[in-house]
């Protein structure tokens, strides 16, 4: 019985690279961009209509939206997947401590989809400039003192 059990799981561990899923990010990578003309398609593109970035000023843009906040401190390194993600595929995650009449309606973002607007290599840019604008801290466990 032992044996058997021990031989579905081998083959079971085999086989999970076979069964991948397609839509997998496994093996994306985008080539380096360039920070300043992140920020200038940031400019071009008008986001900071909607958003801000931390120690960067924009001209003033008057919205009745509310700007979402991106770069600062952070406890997890934003991938390029993660942005990439959150500029092609708006829906696919929501902005934290916004409640959501202010970043989505019917479910869907609020954010314009610019896929028919911006090119790769803006996109390829504008990674590399909100990716240059987050700064990783580590995590500090609370400290305590240990039960005897």
């Amino acid at each position: 019985m032992k044996v058997t059990l021990l031989a579905i799981s081998v083959v079971c561990l085999a086989c999970m690279g076979c069964t991948a899923d397609p839509k997998s990010a496994a093996g994306f990578t985008l080539p380096d961009g360039d920070v300043q003309r992140g920020q200038d398609t940031f400019a071009q593109l008008q986001c900071y209509a909607c958003h801000s970035v931390t120690d960067i000023e924009f001209d003033a843009v008057e919205t009745s939206e509310e700007i979402v906040k991106l770069g600062g401190k952070t406890t997890r390194v934003r991938t390029y997947g993660d942005l990439v993600t959150s500029i092609i595929n708006p829906s696919h995650r929501f902005a934290v401590g916004y409640a959501d009449e202010a970043i989505k309606v019917d479910g869907q973002s609020k954010m314009r989809l610019y896929n028919n607007e911006m090119t790769v290599q803006q996109l390829i840019d504008l990674v590399a400039f909100l990716q240059s604008q987050y700064t990783v801290e580590q995590y500090q466990p609370t400290p305590y003192i240990p039960y005897y």
